[in-house]
């Protein structure tokens, strides 16, 4: 399967015809936050691709007015925030939006209340092992997880809870935006045990065997 995930920054390369030429092999969406939903909505429409996405914390406060008139929320797009899905195609996917709290804004959460969020996670991930002999495939989240990609300030630290979800569920992929790449040796992959985080800032490409 081939993912295209996307997070935090409008690029040309996705916001024009040539996205259809240039990502025509793209399987999945993904949306990572922090992106316009009329961004999203291009995406979906011209590619004709299923979009799973998370909020990020400057994700559009109330709405967001277009020709089709206002949307709280990307038209075709899958909301995954404490979601637990399985695609068509097989993939399990869950997700969790938002990042720290830090000036009571709007998708910004306490450490706590994101624990919450993972806490409500896992009994449907479990009920997944039962089912299909795997918990998840796919962790997609805004923020990054602690202490991998994160930064010192308060705003872009990474989530505890996300580290426990890798621990105990062992996704496959983490994918995440929120932590800007504005310098070439910013780390964007690491690997985690069986799980590869990756910051899916302005975008990434990612080939996944469903097993």
């Amino acid at each position: 399967m081939n993912i295209l995930a996307v997070s935090d920054v409008e690029l040309n390369i996705i916001y024009s015809p040539s996205i259809s030429t240039r990502f025509r092999h793209i399987d999945l969406l993904i949306g990572c936050g922090d992106l316009p939903y009329y961004y999203m909505e291009y995406m979906i429409s011209t590619l004709d691709r299923t979009l799973y996405y998370v909020r990020g914390n400057h994700a559009p406060k109330i709405f967001e007015e277009g020709t089709g008139g206002p949307r709280v929320n990307p038209w075709g797009g899958v909301d995954l925030h404490e979601r637990a899905v399985r695609d068509p195609s097989g993939l399990l996917l869950a997700g969790i939006e938002g990042s720290l709290q830090y000036n009571m804004g709007k998708h910004q959460y306490t450490q706590s209340e994101m624990w919450l969020f993972a806490v409500r996670l896992a009994p449907k991930l479990l009920l997944n092992r039962l089912r299909f002999g795997r918990a998840l495939d796919v962790l997609v989240t805004h923020a990054p997880p602690w202490q991998i990609h994160d930064q010192d300030d308060l705003p872009h630290q990474g989530i505890r809870a996300f580290r426990w979800i890798i621990q105990v569920f062992q996704p496959a992929l983490h994918l995440h935006g929120h932590i800007h790449l504005y310098q070439s040796n910013i780390k964007q992959e690491t690997q985690v045990g069986a799980t590869r985080v990756i910051n899916a800032y302005g975008f990434r490409e990612i080939i996944y065997e469903i097993p």
